[in-house]
């Protein structure tokens, strides 16, 4: 399938997950537990299982995997990966900055991906050679080159998992004129749409970062996870071009 089909196809995807999950939102969720810890509700489950179904019917011999279902056909060919809302307890919290996530992927390389936050009203999504795109027109990293002036965001910056990053973050922070969290996958759409310069994750799963891959790529920035490597990593840090040697200096990736 070509990457422009592809596009299109993760930008659908994304819109249906995004639809049903909106259709919950600010109503009255049961919250459960996972093994994790982490929360999930009925929106979850019902934006993924809708989201499986609508990918399913149009790719019958592809394999899924979401984050609340598992996964679904046989491995080593092309792969849907699916997030059905990205930043739970923010979604559950009634506060708008969650989105729902679709990317493709075949021989471990993610062809195209998509961001979409229906709260907002964003739309990111991109596939390799054909751009990023935000809602219609196309997206760049922004072209701030003095740290002075960055915007940084992350998702958490507690770092819990990673304690060490911490004092790493709140050193790269106090050089920069906003700090902010709030992240998870809203902190993506605004480093490809220019609007903020730096994104860091302590801890993702391949759904949490398969769609980012193109479109940080796509839109002109530097995505690696915090070993300095490129791919689905367990964690990641992601930038504008101008910044992405500074910031990884002062966070301790290795070039």
């Amino acid at each position: 399938m070509s990457p422009s089909l592809l596009l299109e196809a993760v930008r659908d995807a994304a819109r249906v997950a995004g639809s049903i999950a909106l259709g919950h939102f600010r109503g009255p969720l049961a919250v459960e537990r996972k093994p994790d810890g982490s929360e999930v509700t009925i929106a979850d489950r019902d934006a993924e299982r809708a989201t499986r179904d609508w990918i399913l019917r149009r790719f019958p011999g592809d394999a899924v995997l979401g984050e609340e279902l598992g996964s679904r056909g046989e491995p080593g060919g092309r792969r849907w990966l699916i997030d059905p809302i990205d930043g739970t307890r923010t979604f559950v919290r009634g506060v708008p900055l969650w989105g729902s996530m679709v990317a493709v992927e075949e021989g471990g390389v993610v062809l195209a991906g998509a961001i979409f936050c229906p709260a907002t009203g964003d739309m990111v999504a991109a596939a390799l050679g054909e751009g990023c795109w935000h809602n219609d027109s196309p997206s760049r990293v922004s072209p701030v080159t003095d740290l002075t002036d960055a915007t940084i965001l992350a998702t958490d910056h507690r770092f819990r998992h990673h304690p060490w990053r911490e004092d790493r973050w709140r050193r790269l922070a106090s050089e920069v004129t906003t700090a902010r969290t709030w992240g998870d996958c809203y902190g993506y759409v605004l480093l490809a749409t220019g609007r903020a310069e730096v994104m860091v994750d302590d801890q993702l799963s391949p759904w949490d970062v398969a769609a980012v891959i193109p479109i940080v790529h796509e839109a002109g920035g530097v995505l690696t996870d915090w070993r300095g490597q490129p791919g689905m990593g367990t964690d990641a840090v992601a930038t504008n071009a101008a910044l992405a040697d500074i910031v990884r200096a002062r966070l301790g990736v290795p070039e």
